[in-house]
């Protein structure tokens, strides 16, 4: 099924956004981007600010529904948070929404800003309400005293955004898997699974002729 033009111009515009920064995604680099002309733009979004929070909400909306998945996945709290810090993330590429903080102009107009609140206000919300539930979790693998839900949940965010900027910085994923697996530790999570090794492949003899 063909995609329509309102949703080419919203990806358009966030592969522009997320490449360029608000400032250099023009009205035409969207139109030329998106295969669509003035008119079709226009016909859909009243200017660039109206599409750009389109497509900011729409980031910000699957964000969302990427870290829902996990925590009302199974297991227990703190096994739902590891998985969410776990996932498979283009790390280096850094978090969608978490970029966007980046943008000066994106923080300076409160329209566009407000997604981005929403979100990382929804995801701290989200991780102290499971931080919060069976009474409580205990850091240190159960064995230390019982955190607090509101402020171990802004620390996991802000751990998780850190590891973005150090790996960024580093070039290198390393950063990011040391600080989430870090905290992780002192929240008391089952250590991550080890891949198991590959298999050595078959020797097979070389006959020589004659």
């Amino acid at each position: 099924m063909s995609t329509s033009t309102q949703d080419r111009l919203i990806e358009s515009t966030r592969e522009l956004l997320w490449e360029r920064g608000y400032v250099g995604t023009s009205p035409k680099a969207i139109q030329q981007h998106a295969g669509a002309g003035q008119g079709s733009m226009y016909h859909h979004f009243s200017g660039k600010p109206d599409l750009a929070l389109a497509a900011i909400s729409r980031t910000a909306e699957e964000t969302r529904a990427k870290a829902e998945a996990q925590f009302s996945g199974p297991g227990t709290p703190i096994e739902r948070i590891a998985g969410y810090l776990r996932r498979e993330r283009d790390v280096l590429r850094g978090c969608p929404v978490g970029r966007l903080t980046q943008d000066p102009d994106v923080m300076a107009d409160p329209q566009l800003r407000r997604p981005v609140e929403e979100t990382f206000g929804w995801l701290r919300s989200r991780l102290a309400e499971l931080l919060a539930e069976d009474g409580g979790v205990r850091g240190g693998a159960g064995g230390g005293a019982a955190v607090d839900p509101a402020t171990t949940a802004a620390t996991i965010v802000a751990v998780l955004q850190g590891g973005y900027v150090l790996a960024r910085a580093a070039g290198d994923t390393a950063p990011f898997d040391q600080a989430v697996e870090g905290l992780l530790a002192l929240l008391g999570a089952p250590a991550a699974p080890v891949a198991p090794a590959a298999p050595a492949a078959p020797v097979i003899p070389v006959v020589q002729p004659g």
